[in-house]
């Protein structure tokens, strides 16, 4: 058994588990993550819980350290718990694994939330094949690529919705507004989660010296240590020739960006105004109009003045709702 925030411990039974999954060469890997079981009320249905951002090392992993089980997490999560959904959360591939993690490579995040819901139905024969995803940020990414990927990837299961928060997307468009602001922090995250799928990315040739001095925080810390030590850093301090060459920005696109293909479950996104790490044009704007060139609905909540967290918190209920709707 799995010792649970104080939020969650009164709501559910937690197992911590390693399970099967593949890699975006499909590949068989090990991951982590945790399986959460409604104490009262349980009624056979999953909803896959995709975290926002911890970091790149294994003491990142949600399901192992609670003090990157994030606050906003623990609220989506209790809510969807107080609807008597088993909930599956998985760390993703190289959080709490030997592997290295594939930050923001959206396919990888995507096949280990997948394999959460079967892990979730082997460990308990009385749940449904229906499940629904649920994801912030990193995890709003993956839950739109899962959205891409089930109908070939989950088996006996079926995905009726996925629900994505603050979804990173459209990398080309925001990544080469990074560099001299506080968020240098994700783009480096994002330049070591490329090369752990595509070697020929080289990190130390992109950084700039003083950027590459500090990379040790990468192993050492987690989201906020690495965000404080890139923060104030300038462009060109960050990056050789203070900008990403054309070359890496393509690359992080077309694993980062959703809406690739087409989705095969209806979508609810939900975006703040005031978000400070994804930018709500972005959402509200190109993402959306990818989204909905396809032929499943797409529902785009804007919550006035919510920041990246806040929209999570504030959203809890009606994300709930929404997936409530979806299952039959």
């Amino acid at each position: 058994m799995a010792t649970l925030p104080a939020e969650l411990a009164p709501l559910a039974n937690g197992k911590r588990i390693s399970y099967l999954s593949t890699n975006v060469n499909a590949i068989p890997i090990t991951a982590t993550g945790l399986i959460l079981t409604p104490k009262t009320g349980k009624n056979n249905k999953i909803v896959v819980w995709g975290h926002g951002t911890t970091g790149l090392a294994d003491q990142c992993a949600p399901s192992a350290s609670q003090s990157v089980f994030w606050p906003e997490a623990r609220a989506a999560i209790a809510e969807l718990l107080r609807r008597g959904w088993t909930v599956a959360a998985p760390d993703y591939p190289g959080l709490g694994t030997a592997l290295a993690h594939p930050y923001l490579v959206g396919a990888s995040a995507a096949r280990s939330m997948i394999d959460s819901a079967k892990a979730a139905k082997n460990l308990d024969a009385t749940l449904g094949t229906q499940y629904v995803i649920d994801g912030h940020s990193q995890g709003g990414q993956g839950a739109l690529f899962a959205d891409e990927i089930a109908p070939s990837y989950d088996g006996n299961l079926t995905l009726k919705g996925v629900a994505a928060i603050a979804p990173v997307s459209n990398a080309d468009l925001f990544a080469p507004l990074i560099p001299g602001t506080a968020a240098q922090g994700y783009l480096v995250m994002a330049l070591y989660g490329l090369q752990a799928v595509d070697p020929t990315v080289v990190p130390s040739l992109i950084l700039a010296p003083p950027a590459r001095a500090k990379t040790g925080v990468l192993q050492s810390g987690c989201l906020y240590e690495i965000l404080d030590a890139y923060a104030d850093l300038t462009a060109s301090q960050l990056l050789v020739g203070g900008a990403l060459p054309q070359s890496v920005v393509t690359k992080l696109s077309r694993y980062a960006n959703p809406a690739q293909k087409a989705p095969s479950a209806p979508i609810l996104l939900v975006q703040g105004t005031a978000d400070e790490a994804v930018p709500y044009v972005i959402t509200a704007g190109p993402l959306l109009t990818q989204l909905s060139a396809y032929s499943q609905p797409v529902q785009l909540v804007e919550l006035d003045g919510a920041s990246h967290d806040g929209a999570v918190f504030e959203s809890t209920t009606l994300v709930a709702n929404w997936i409530a709707a979806r299952f039959t």
